[in-house]
């Protein structure tokens, strides 16, 4: 079970005020690093989003012991392999008209057949996917105890389609 997820982004507190919008949960400021925010879906699982400046990293053993952060303005790319999916309340049309308002790129997707899911492109340049309530039920059929081994067969077969 996630809990929270950490990223980097370009503008911390706008970030956080559209996921905020989306989640349909509350953002504040998150002390630890400097012009940081987070953002919680006020959710039984305390699902947050932890919005970071472009280029904080996590050292460990930097503040008293615990990780801490410094800021690396040094970034070779501006896109991340950190992704996360969450289900939102809201529908298609309401994550589409968020994203458009934004100018990001939003793209309704299909995953190998197995579920669909919605590509929201934060700041066009991190992806995180939001399952509407109907494609939440689809991802948690399938990825269930009982639809695992299936899905994982499917899986294989993909990867080896694109080789």
């Amino acid at each position: 079970m996630l809990h929270h997820l950490s990223v980097s982004v370009k503008n911390p507190q706008h970030v956080a005020s559209v996921l905020a919008e989306v989640l349909q949960g509350r953002m504040m400021p998150f002390p630890p690093n400097p012009g940081s925010y987070i953002v919680f879906a006020a959710d039984e699982f305390g699902t947050g989003i932890e919005l970071y400046p472009l280029g904080s990293e996590l050292i460990p053993d930097a503040w008293e012991g615990q990780a801490g952060f410094q800021l690396n303005e040094q970034q070779s790319s501006q896109y991340t392999p950190v992704h996360a999916a969450f289900s939102v309340s809201l529908s298609l049309e309401e994550i589409e008209r968020i994203g458009e308002r934004e100018g990001w790129r939003v793209l309704p997707a299909n995953r190998d057949g197995l579920f669909d899911v919605v590509e929201f492109w934060v700041e066009n340049r991190l992806m995180l996917e939001f399952f509407t309530p109907a494609m939440a039920q689809k991802y948690m059929d399938v990825f269930s105890p009982a639809g695992i081994e299936q899905a994982a067969q499917q899986f294989v077969t993909t990867a080896e389609a694109r080789r």
